[in-house]
């Protein structure tokens, strides 16, 4: 048998001296330092090994090969003149004795160089992930993620959850956004869809008499992408939990994901638990969004009836926002960016003023507001040195763009933002039902399959009365940390009466739903447990953890921006020949 090697790259130590040896990895580098002299850095998935060649036959073939060929080095260990205390083996190196070639690297020219592969711009370095994962620094993210993935399903086994697997191929559902659709070659002109999240089939497994269920699961949702977001497919730790209220599964996902972040974070503060939870209303309200990083310590108030009556047009029939910050010390340049970062992020103007030493408003809008001073001195605690900027329009668009307000005030200036920990929430009292932006009717603001708190009577109470149905609260939450959405869940709507009952609200009757839910309601007409769940995100976790700012660096193989695989060259066409089998035939004339 091939023995390839007796130790690693990142084994050997001082005690190790004097033993031979046989190492393999990748040569990272080459440093010549005379006619038959030379050092070379050996790396493997352990660590890197300094082997000095001494010898003309040694020298050349190092000098045949490139870097990032695979080699096997035999020789012996010796003590470093020079020791590096910043590497694992940096008291030792290895004299050869012989290098043997194991996969030659045939490119003179790499794309880039290895240990600096972040610093490449992205599509290169999706097009040569390969490369790209021999870098540790990137390498390293993988391993963590493998990590977490473990203890998360050691945790969950623990906390008495069974592991199930459910179907890839499944049938289309509206969850929220676009499917990906599978063609089914022995049914013509129908197709399965790739699963946007295991909802039903989770739920199915509860009326099936199964207590607790998770998988790892793999989603698919056909959606631009996001930094936070990757398109196409990402994992979640999918869950859900029989005879069970809300507190139940937020008690238990404490319990599992905080020791997660406590060893394996970045960062070593992680809020304790149970973990602080924020009505929906208050925290859009408070922090203009419903994912607030509470690492900021800023907050957003209304100003709304204190400047009633301003001839400031934006501010005429409106709600108004402000967020303030004392010892404000920034110039015009700085406000000015603040203004264009805000609409470009939003689509909303803001705007502001300040407080001079005398205590008087000045600049910005000042002027339309000097007879609302005093009303705004004590509503926002005024002093001399304070900054103020607002945000003004119909209250759902005036609470965001304030949130953004915040969210970019607190980064930017200082003394506001406590970067280095894991600042946890759970955002709760969704409401039931939104209008929708683009159809303008009443739609399902989170999740269709949720109960509406208070149930059957709150829907029947509420029946057409558009207000009161908006004012409708579901039984669903969200963990938030540092400002990112990292799980979804809610108290499942078991009951198909109250089932159909919350469809006829968006203009869906009884048969809509046995139509587009036929198993899960003919299920529930079985004898349904109440049952709960939530889908924390893998990859946006593992990214938190890491402290990366993209989620595309804690991906084995991501795809680009815009869904394409730049390695494997996918999406491509296919041939007539497999286009024909699944019955499809392509439009030539939609394809520019």
């Amino acid at each position: 048998m091939f023995q390839s090697r007796t130790h690693t790259c990142g084994e050997l130590r001082l005690q190790d001296a004097g033993k031979e040896v046989t190492l393999a990895g990748w040569l990272e580098n080459v440093r010549e330092v005379g006619a038959n002299f030379a050092f070379l850095v050996l790396r493997d998935y352990y660590g890197t090994t300094q082997v000095v060649v001494q010898t003309e036959e040694m020298m050349q073939i190092i000098k045949s090969i490139n870097k990032e060929t695979t080699i096997q080095v035999t020789g012996t260990v010796q003590e470093r003149e020079s020791k590096n205390p910043k590497l694992p083996t940096g008291e030792i190196e290895v004299i050869p004795q012989k290098i043997t070639i194991l996969g030659k690297c045939r490119h003179n020219q790499l794309p880039f160089e290895i240990n600096k592969s972040k610093e490449a711009d992205e599509n290169t370095r999706l097009k040569y992930r390969y490369l790209d994962l021999r870098n540790p620094a990137v390498k390293k993210n993988i391993i963590l993620r493998c990590q977490v993935v473990a203890a998360i399903r050691a945790a969950m086994t623990d906390h008495g959850f069974l592991e199930i697997t459910t179907p890839i191929l499944t049938a289309s559902s509206p969850e929220g956004a676009r499917d990906y659709l599978v063609p089914a070659r022995n049914h013509p002109g129908k197709f399965y869809a790739l699963p946007q999240a295991p909802q039903q089939f989770k739920q199915l497994l509860m009326t099936s008499g199964f207590d607790r269920y998770f998988q790892i699961a793999p989603c698919f949702r056909d959606e631009d992408a996001r930094a936070d977001r990757t398109p196409g497919e990402f994992y979640q730790l999918d869950m859900e939990m029989a005879f069970a209220s809300q507190d139940d599964v937020l008690s238990t996902l404490e319990e599992v994901l905080q020791p997660i972040f406590c060893k394996y974070g970045k960062y070593e503060r992680v809020s304790s638990y149970p973990f602080r939870r924020i009505p929906f209303n208050e925290a859009m309200e408070r922090y203009g969004s419903d994912k607030p990083d509470l690492r900021i310590d800023l907050e957003v108030q209304d100003i709304t009836a204190e400047v009633a009556g301003c001839e400031f047009a934006p501010f005429q029939n409106a709600t108004v926002k402000a967020v303030a910050v004392d010892d404000f010390e920034q110039g015009r340049k700085w406000i000015d960016k603040l203004l264009v970062d805000v609409e470009v992020q939003t689509g909303n103007k803001s705007c502001w003023f300040k407080v001079d030493e005398n205590g008087e408003l000045t600049g910005g809008i000042s002027k339309f507001l000097a007879d609302y001073k005093d009303a705004l001195t004590q509503k926002l605690n005024l002093k001399p040195g304070s900054f103020v900027c607002m945000a003004a329009g119909k209250k759902l668009a005036a609470q965001k763009t304030a949130g953004v307000i915040r969210t970019m005030m607190g980064k930017r200036l200082p003394g506001h933002f406590d970067e280095e920990q894991y600042a946890m929430c759970w955002i709760v009292d969704f409401p039931m039902y939104e209008m929708g932006e683009e159809s303008g009717e009443l739609e399902f603001c989170h999740n269709p399959f949720s109960m509406p708190q208070g149930g059957m009577q709150t829907l029947l109470d509420a029946e057409g009365d558009m207000e009161k149905l908006l004012a409708i609260n579901a039984n669903q939450y969200d963990l938030v940390v540092n400002g990112y959405e990292s799980a979804s869940g809610a108290v499942r709507n078991h009951d198909p009466e109250i089932m159909v009952k919350a469809f006829q609200m968006v203009g869906l009757g009884e048969e809509d739903v046995k139509a587009k839910f036929p198993a899960m309601y003919n299920a529930f007409t079985y004898g349904a447990p109440p049952h709960a769940g939530a889908a924390p995100g893998i990859d946006r976790i593992v990214m938190l953890l890491c402290g990366e700012e993209s989620i595309r660096e804690v991906i084995t193989f991501p795809m680009n921006k815009t869904a394409q695989d730049l390695m494997m060259d996918a999406p491509t066409t296919v041939s007539q020949k497999q286009l024909d089998d699944v019955h499809i035939l392509i439009n030539e004339s939609h394809l520019n």
